[in-house]
């Protein structure tokens, strides 16, 4: 996987990911240079105009650096053992909302991701530079079956929200006023939202009330307001 910007890269250099190598202009490395110390792999110092030659585009962060994925990868039940709050999603293909998701799900207290049928990869480039490198950080890992992994969920105590704007669906603010002690938040792709056969396995389908005319928000707006208000007390 590769990291892009200081701030990035940094994250990366703190992670579980093996770095392989850097390549970026003097003053990046400058700026990461305690991060850096004592970190025995390649540095390739360049112009910014090599690196636009080198990637293919023009590179304004100047910096970046390329790191193996874990082995082995988290499974599901790494991921749920010790959560209390869990993001699930459902057909989110689209990069910048998928890093968007992990960068709200670091900073409002969700313990891990796990991916349903027709999500993108967290790792690809554009991913992990929304996510401000949050996704080198929360947990995540993917169903092996859609939506029957489900089941894994629920035997082990979570009640699964699906997030939907049906008008049969509680609200929100009812699911938090129940607090369960834990809680899946499922949500689906921008546009078609979650499956029929998500929202079926789902213990509750949950909506977030909004004014008429309104039907929706972006996913990751919507994975926020949830996250918030689900989310247990912070010290």
């Amino acid at each position: 996987m590769i990291a892009e910007g200081t701030v990035v890269v940094e994250r990366l250099l703190n992670s579980r990911y093996p770095v392989r190598a850097l390549l970026g202009v003097e003053r990046r490395f400058r700026e990461l240079s305690d991060e850096l110390d004592g970190v025995d792999v390649p540095g390739y110092v360049t112009s910014a105009e090599t690196m636009a030659e080198a990637v293919g585009f023009h590179l304004n962060r100047g910096i970046l650096a390329v790191a193996d994925r874990p082995v082995p990868a988290p499974t599901v039940e790494s991921v749920i053992d010790g959560a209390r709050v869990l993001a699930v999603l459902e057909g989110v293909g689209d990069h910048e909302n998928l890093g968007s998701l992990f960068r709200n799900a670091a900073a409002l207290g969700v313990d891990g991701v796990l991916l349903g049928a027709g999500c993108s990869d967290p790792l690809y480039r554009r991913s992990v530079r929304v996510s401000m490198g949050h996704v080198l950080r929360v947990p995540f890992a993917t169903f092996g079956s859609w939506p029957g992994d489900l089941e894994l969920l629920r035997e082990r105590g979570f009640r699964i929200a699906a997030l939907t704007p049906r008008a049969d669906s509680v609200s929100l603010r009812q699911l938090r006023d129940q607090t369960p002690e834990k809680v899946a938040l499922m949500l689906g792709a921008e546009g078609p939202g979650l499956t029929g056969e998500a929202i079926a396995a789902a213990d509750v389908a949950v909506r977030i009330p909004m004014p008429e005319g309104v039907d929706s928000l972006n996913v990751a707006t919507a994975g926020a307001i949830a996250f918030y208000e689900t989310r247990p007390p912070l010290s």
